[in-house]
């Protein structure tokens, strides 16, 4: 019990200075789990690391937008606000 909350901390300790990386320990965890070669144990121990890492993805991805948006230029210089479509909406226009 003591080995996984040890590997917990260092995990929450470690976590991925930037999104590339994030993905990456992501995708790391998705091939351990696939493998099949975890204790259950270390299987939940991995999934409960993917959920954060999934959640830290998604507040960096989050926040990019919200940069993209705020620096988005109109034709006249100007800031033109304009939110990002939806896969669906861009799937309507084609």
């Amino acid at each position: 019990m003591a080995g996984q909350d040890k590997q917990r901390q260092d995990t929450e300790e470690t976590a991925p200075a930037d999104f590339a990386a994030t993905v990456e320990r992501l995708e790391a965890l998705v091939e351990q789990l696939e493998s099949g070669e975890l204790s259950l144990e270390a299987s939940l121990t991995a999934f409960e690391q993917g959920v954060r890492l999934t959640r830290d993805a998604q507040r960096r991805l989050d926040e990019a937008e919200l940069k993209v948006r705020t620096l988005t230029e109109g034709e006249e210089g100007g800031i033109d606000l304009k939110p990002f479509a939806s896969p669906e909406e861009d799937d309507g226009e084609h």
